[in-house]
């Protein structure tokens, strides 16, 4: 028999309860008062499952001083006795270290396959999305489905984009205020004059048609409809969007919603006449094109999307760098303004998709509006209680009009005189006199509104809350 920890035949053997082995009684002692287990099995051992064995025994000499050899000999064994046991726990550390190494080396193996397969599956899904098909529903000519990228207009488009620069911009100076249009203190004496039951709640938007009667709207439940001023009633409910209204157009008499599941619809008569589903997520807003034959839609995707009317198709898809959540043409519909979440309003070239200017800003763009004069670009922050007016001849900016409430919308109307803000707070209108070149505030309603918009001759302005309740101001009774 040899001890299971010195290698030596004991002479005082006992065996382990647990493990069954052989050890010298000392060590294995000594053993368990320092760490209290089986050192073969590692199971919990105490001096009482040690089983004594009988053995022929060799009669010890009494206990001798280190002056003589056999003392010396017996101070050897007990060093050789602890060294054993010293040797033998640490190589049990060392084949559990061995094992924990080979653990940590296997986890660290398969988090390194894990990311190689999710980088490869992210950039997969960025591949997919770039070439993101795009299906429209029922149309005037059965649009058809098509695969769209970052590419510049078809020559017919390019060419109506070049037709209308060309028509708008040589009379844009010289064109004089219409008659029977608003003044400032015409402006001053708006009030409310006419407010509606609460109709779609939760939406973003209205759109006034040009008889200035007509408003079209959307809730957060994707119920919209158009409702008749004078008739003080929803003339059409208009079914089939998912998810929240976020912007509503006019088409000539075709009302063009979007909503929050990456849809773009057109109605007529109450009717869905065409469906796009080109963005990878929520449409956050729509602008028509001067022609009037080219719509556009931006989203939380990073892009933008042009879509020609008459064909009933997208032709296009232009990809930026972070989410848009606000955009519009400018008056000579060369120039497609974006605003974005990271605080960026970029001013793409419509024919080629490329970024002409970048303005940045103090936080995501609210609302953006072009002024009819073809230089100026309003814009408001989310959070801001200011308008930025920028210049796009110097590319800077040129004023700020500090409104004293936070906004949601502004709009210009058409001669670039008044520039309307909406809020939480309520409406204010800035006024910018040519003659004096300076502003001033000729009105500044408490009506709450989330949008908001000019009606014929800028006669009055159409709000719409939160709630989604109508109110229009005017000089009426």
């Amino acid at each position: 028999m040899l001890c299971a920890i010195s290698g030596e035949a004991p002479q005082v053997p006992v065996a382990s309860r647990k493990s069954g082995t052989v050890f010298e009684k000392r060590l294995i002692e000594a053993y368990i008062a320092e760490n209290g287990k089986d050192p073969v099995t590692g199971e919990e051992l105490s001096t009482e499952d040690l089983i004594d064995l009988q053995s022929s025994r060799v009669v010890r000499p009494r206990p001798p001083t280190l002056t003589s050899i056999p003392s010396l000999l017996s101070v050897f064994q007990n060093e050789w006795d602890a060294l054993a046991l010293e040797t033998y726990t640490l190589r049990q550390q060392l084949a559990q270290t061995r094992q924990e190494l080979s653990t940590a080396l296997y986890q660290h193996d398969a988090a390194v396959r894990v990311i190689a397969r999710l980088t490869r599956e992210r950039d997969d899904a960025r591949d997919a999305l770039s070439k993101v098909t795009i299906g429209s529903g029922p149309s005037v000519t059965n649009g058809d489905r098509m695969h769209v990228d970052s590419q510049g207009l078809p020559e017919n488009i390019a060419a109506k984009v070049d037709a209308t620069q060309e028509k708008l911009s040589k009379t844009r100076r010289k064109r004089p205020v219409p008659e029977n249009w608003v003044t400032a203190e015409s402006i001053e004496s708006f009030k409310p004059m006419y407010t509606s039951m609460a109709l779609y709640p939760g939406g973003k938007s209205l759109a006034l048609d040009s008889t200035g009667d007509l408003v079209l709207l959307g809730g957060g439940d994707g119920s919209a409809g158009i409702h008749s001023i004078s008739q003080n009633k929803t003339v059409h409910a208009l079914e089939g969007a998912h998810g929240q209204i976020t912007d509503t157009l006019w088409w000539r008499t075709r009302a063009v919603l979007s909503t929050a599941s990456g849809e773009v619809l057109i109605f007529e008569d109450g009717l869905e006449m065409a469906r796009f589903e080109s963005h990878a997520g929520s449409v956050t807003a729509l602008a028509l094109h001067p022609s009037g034959e080219i719509l556009a839609s931006v989203g939380v995707d990073n892009s933008y999307v042009l879509y020609d009317l008459t064909a009933g198709k997208a032709i296009t898809q232009i990809y930026g760098n972070s989410g848009f959540t606000t955009a519009g043409f400018h008056p000579d519909g060369h120039l497609f303004a974006a605003g974005t979440s990271n605080g960026q309003i970029q001013i793409f070239d419509v024919k080629s998709g490329s970024v002409a200017a970048t303005f940045d800003s103090s936080g995501p763009i609210r609302s953006i509006s072009f002024s009819e004069n073809g230089t100026w670009l309003a814009t408001a922050s989310q959070g801001q209680t200011n308008v930025a007016i920028w210049n796009l001849r110097t590319a800077a900016e040129l004023r700020q009009l500090e409104i004293g409430s936070e906004i949601e919308s502004i709009r210009w109307d058409y001669t670039g005189q008044f520039l309307a803000a909406a809020g939480p707070s309520g409406v204010t209108v800035q006024s910018y006199s040519k003659a004096t070149k300076e502003w001033s505030e000729p009105l500044k309603s408490a009506v709450p509104a989330i949008a908001i918009e000019w009606g014929t001759h800028a006669s009055s302005l159409v709000t719409i809350s939160g709630g989604g309740t109508i109110t229009v101001l005017g000089t009426g009774g």
